[in-house]
């Protein structure tokens, strides 16, 4: 049995600050640093305000529920793996689930129900990519993916795209018509950041 209840992390800032989020199994999943998180949302933390966040491999759902508890005004969650859900569900129930939804499955199919979430709300939304390493058996096309993914999302639907990824990687100058406009490097983790 997996004992994954001893995994936890705490909403660092806003409105839910200190709520214990928990974390599934390191086996499926992959949490994001604190140091990460805290850069990220220095550098995002006005623009959020009200607006939609998506949170493309989301896991335990820590990056968007901090987005959430910071003043974001709708958090769409997308992952594939049970384990994830579950957890991801429990955590959700301790904030706002009126300002949550969760689409399962594979992000790369389901991004197409994101695009049409967010025609139909008539706005446009901050997309974190945070896709498993490309090391993890199985992930070896991953980025592959994750960039014909960002080349195919409407521009017009989209405030800022973010991938956290590998340090190892490096990413284009240009996807399609969105542009780089910084890397920060955390050891082995990096953010890279396109408009």
């Amino acid at each position: 049995m997996k004992n994954s209840s001893s995994l936890t992390k705490k909403i660092v800032a806003g409105k839910y600050k200190g709520k214990i989020l928990k974390l599934p199994s390191k086996t499926t999943t992959r949490s994001s640093k604190g140091i990460v998180l805290e850069s990220f949302f220095n550098t995002i933390q006005f623009d959020i305000l009200d607006a939609v966040f998506v949170e493309v491999f989301s896991g335990s759902g820590s990056i968007g529920l901090e987005a959430l508890s910071r003043g974001a005004g709708r958090i769409i969650f997308m992952e594939k793996d049970r384990d994830a859900l579950r957890t991801l569900h429990e955590n959700i129930a301790q904030t706002d689930p009126s300002a949550c939804e969760v689409i399962s499955g594979d992000s790369f199919i389901n991004i197409k129900t994101v695009i049409s979430r967010l025609k139909n709300l008539d706005t446009s939304a901050y997309i974190y990519i945070d896709p498993p390493f490309s090391i993890r058996e199985g992930m070896e096309d991953i980025y592959d993916k994750t960039i014909a993914l960002i080349a195919g999302f409407p521009k017009e639907l989209c405030e800022m795209i973010i991938i956290e990824h590998m340090s190892s990687l490096k990413l284009p100058e240009t996807i399609s018509k969105y542009s780089k406009i910084k890397t920060k490097k955390f050891g082995n983790t990096s953010l890279t950041y396109y408009n």
